[in-house]
Formats: C-alpha cells, sequence, structure tokens
C-alpha cells in the first residue's frame, strides 16, 4: 500500500466508518498533517482537486472532493472546497485527527461464512461484531483482514489494499450477507449495480412500538447530526444530507415491538437505523439511536427484567442483512442469496412472541 493510499483509506473510514460503525468526533481536536505539497511558482489557476488527483496516486476526484467537503483538505491552513483554485506557492495539505499510521494488512486465518463462492464473487454471511475493513482503531480481525487470507493467491488480495474487493459495507453490529469481488472486472460490474441502485437488498429488523401502517416508505436526507456528532440524522427539508429511501413491511407484531422487513432503495450510513429512529421507533437495542431504553411497554418490574435479558441475548441493534440479489458480472444471470435470521434475533422473537402470547391468555382469563 502506498502512503497516498493509507491517507485515503484512514480518511474514508474517518469520515463514514459504515462498519466499524463509529462516527468520528472531529470538532476541537488536534489535526495531524498527513499530507502536503507546495504549488510551483508557474503553476496556472486550477481546481484543487484536479490538481490533487494528478499528483495523488490510484486516487479518484470523488474521493479528493470527499476529502474537501470533509474539511481534510487545507491551503495555506485554512480548509478549502474542492472548486477552489490553486495558487503558485500555495501549500497544500491533508489532515486527519490521528497521528500518521503505516497501515499494514495483514492476513489472517479467521473463520468465514462463505455462502457461495465462484471465480468472481464470495458470497459471506458477516457475523454481528466483525469490522468490514481495517481503519482508524481496528488495525486487525477485519473481514478485509481474512479475505486477504483466504484470497491470498489472487493478485486484488495481494496488494494491501485495506478495500480489497468490497463493493459494500454494513455496520460492525450488523450481522448478515455482503457480496465481495475476486477480481477487477467483477468489482467494477458490482459497483455499477451498486451505483444504479438495482441490486435487491433486504434487511430484517426488530423496531420498538406498532408501526401504523403494514407497510410503507421513509425518505428524508441523511446527514451528520449536528446536535451529536456521534450519530447520523434525517433532513426532511433542504439540501442538507444524501437522499435515502427505505421501505418496510411488518412481518409480525408482537405487542411493544415489530418485527419488520426493509428494502433499501439507497444505501446511506446507518440508514434503517436512523430512518426508523426519526419516525419514532427505533431499533431494538440500538446503543446509538435510543433503542437501548424500555421506550414502550408496562413499568411492572417482571418486564423490565425481561427486557433487560433480551438485551443481554441480544447485545446490539436488531439488523440482519438477510437477502441480495444482482446480475452475476460473468453469466448476466439474476442470481439471490438469502440466509437465516442469526440465533441471538431468532431467540429474542420467540422470547416475544411467548411474552405476547401469555398477555393475551391473561387478558382473555
Amino acid at each position: 500500500m502506498t502512503e497516498n493510499d493509507a491517507w485515503l483509506s484512514h480518511l474514508e473510514t474517518a469520515n463514514t466508518n459504515k462498519d466499524s460503525d463509529e462516527i468520528e468526533e472531529r470538532e476541537d481536536e488536534e489535526l495531524f498533517e498527513h499530507f502536503a505539497i507546495t504549488v510551483d511558482k508557474g503553476q496556472a489557476l486550477l481546481r484543487i482537486d484536479k490538481f490533487l488527483v494528478n499528483r495523488l496516486d490510484s486516487t479518484s476526484r470523488n474521493r479528493i472532493q470527499a476529502a474537501a467537503d470533509a474539511g481534510n483538505i487545507r491551503v495555506n491552513g485554512t480548509p478549502v472546497k474542492a472548486s477552489y483554485k490553486v495558487k503558485p506557492l500555495d501549500r497544500i495539505s491533508i489532515v486527519l485527527p490521528y497521528p500518521v499510521r503505516k497501515l499494514e494488512i495483514i492476513a489472517e486465518n479467521i473463520p468465514l461464512d462463505i455462502v457461495y463462492e465462484d471465480d468472481d464473487i464470495i458470497m459471506i454471511n458477516k457475523a454481528a461484531g466483525m469490522v468490514v475493513h481495517p481503519g482508524h482503531g481496528n488495525y486487525t480481525g477485519t473481514l478485509v483482514n481474512a479475505l486477504t487470507y483466504h484470497l491470498k493467491n489472487l493478485p486484488m488480495f495481494q496488494n494491501g489494499d485495506m478495500r480489497a474487493g468490497l463493493v459494500h459495507r454494513i455496520d460492525k453490529n450488523t450481522s448478515g450477507l455482503l457480496v465481495v469481488a475476486k477480481n477487477e472486472r467483477a468489482h467494477a460490474a458490482l459497483a455499477k449495480q451498486f451505483f444504479d441502485h438495482s441490486i435487491n437488498r433486504t434487511y430484517i429488523a426488530l423496531v420498538w412500538g406498532d408501526l401504523p401502517e403494514d407497510q410503507g416508505t421513509i425518505q428524508g436526507n441523511i446527514a451528520r447530526s449536528m446536535k451529536d456528532r456521534m450519530k447520523m440524522a434525517v433532513y426532511p427539508k433542504g439540501d442538507t444530507g444524501k437522499h435515502a429511501v427505505t421501505h418496510y413491511k411488518v412481518l409480525k407484531r408482537l405487542g411493544y415491538v415489530n418485527l419488520i422487513e426493509c428494502k433499501l432503495e439507497t444505501g446511506r450510513t446507518h440508514q434503517i437505523r436512523v430512518h426508523f429512529e426519526y419516525i419514532g421507533h427505533p431499533l431494538f437495542n440500538d446503543d446509538r439511536y435510543g433503542g437501548d431504553q424500555i421506550l414502550r411497554g408496562t413499568t411492572f418490574t417482571k418486564y423490565k427484567q425481561f427486557i433487560q435479558n433480551c438485551f443481554h441475548i441480544l447485545p446490539r441493534h436488531a439488523l440482519h442483512a438477510k437477502s441480495l440479489g444482482f446480475i452475476h458480472p460473468t453469466t448476466g444471470k439474476y442470481i439471490f442469496f438469502d440466509s437465516e435470521l442469526p440465533e441471538d434475533m431468532k431467540t429474542v422473537i420467540e422470547k416475544w412472541e411467548t411474552y405476547l402470547s401469555h398477555r393475551n391468555l391473561e387478558e382473555n382469563l
């Protein structure tokens, strides 16, 4: 991995951190310089994103623009936008809120639940608790570390790229299906389908409360929260954030919680979690978005103990990436993969079913 790749990988992780399920606090922190260059005396006026893309190896203009939007690109010490025109003798630097660390991808023999594999793709059923790629605070034990070991004979996984083969990500504490490309051609084909929103993705979640409709759609731009920088938030009006659409269907009404199926039109950071918090139905035991409190039900001690037992069985937010369908990059045929709910979610759902049946029985006595 080159130094340029290293800081860009760190940058993406610090800005989005979709896999580690962390959103780094950026304000009032010491910043460290990861890259610097002084513009030549004879340099003509040129947008800074175009200037940098020609000077950073393996770096796309989109990644540079994202860095500028996040305030990580400075000119003479001041943050600038991607449209800034560089001038002779400008000092351009890229800063991050932690010291430079050369990130080495270590191949680790970590067991993986491989659902399917051929010459082009590998389908993984990721366990909750596993971070997808290395980054700030998570340098080992990730899915990429495991893939680098499992696919060590493939060129794509021999260059120390911390995002080798990845075309999408799911949160650290979300379980479920993830497709990984095994070569550049497959990566490009899959990435285009995700970009075009033609991928069929289904999630299963347990949410607090009883939704008023059997099915519905949640729309609202998503961006970092202005009140809590560790969270994302919905901005229903204006241009703040990125367009996000979540469709849902109620599968089971279990009294004070609902089991739902979600289908995504878009794939934003924490999309399902923040969308359901926005409509007042946070995911069960989602500590980031308020679901780790008793939000519905009674004040009886027995009920409180029941909820705490459920939280102990399911020590994470109740979300599973259940199915994934897409066009195979080589055959051109549609393929579909489905997965079982993990034991922690199944057990908690069964406990809620039992609780509801007992409650109904008592009410009918």
